[in-house]
């Protein structure tokens, strides 16, 4: 098992809709994520815990795309990993962030 850290330089919070979301499922080629409010002047932490070993640059470069693509700020995001491939782990990512702030 490996644990990955990454902070962000995000946006000023918007709300969140949900004082929490978790999508996904910890199973064989996925996840799950946790998005959580937490003040941080606009950043955001991400921390991962993954079954593969040796994918950090992966893991940068995928959450660097969905940050240009999602800009938010003071959120936490905890993810257990089993194996998801990069387009699995963009699609959870974005499943949580539009529940995480979507108005219903």
């Amino acid at each position: 098992m490996e644990h990955l850290s990454f902070h962000f330089d995000g946006v000023p919070s918007v709300p969140p809709a949900a004082k929490s979301v978790i999508v996904g499922v910890v199973a064989s080629g996925n996840l799950e994520v946790l998005v959580e409010p937490m003040p941080a002047e606009g950043a955001c932490n991400v921390e991962i815990d993954t079954a593969s070993q040796g994918f950090g640059p992966i893991w940068e470069a995928v959450l660097r795309d969905f940050f240009e693509r999602h800009p938010v700020g003071d959120v936490r995001i905890s993810i257990n990993d089993a194996g998801a491939t990069p387009a699995t782990v963009s699609l959870r990512l974005h499943q949580a962030i539009e529940s995480f702030t979507e108005r219903r």
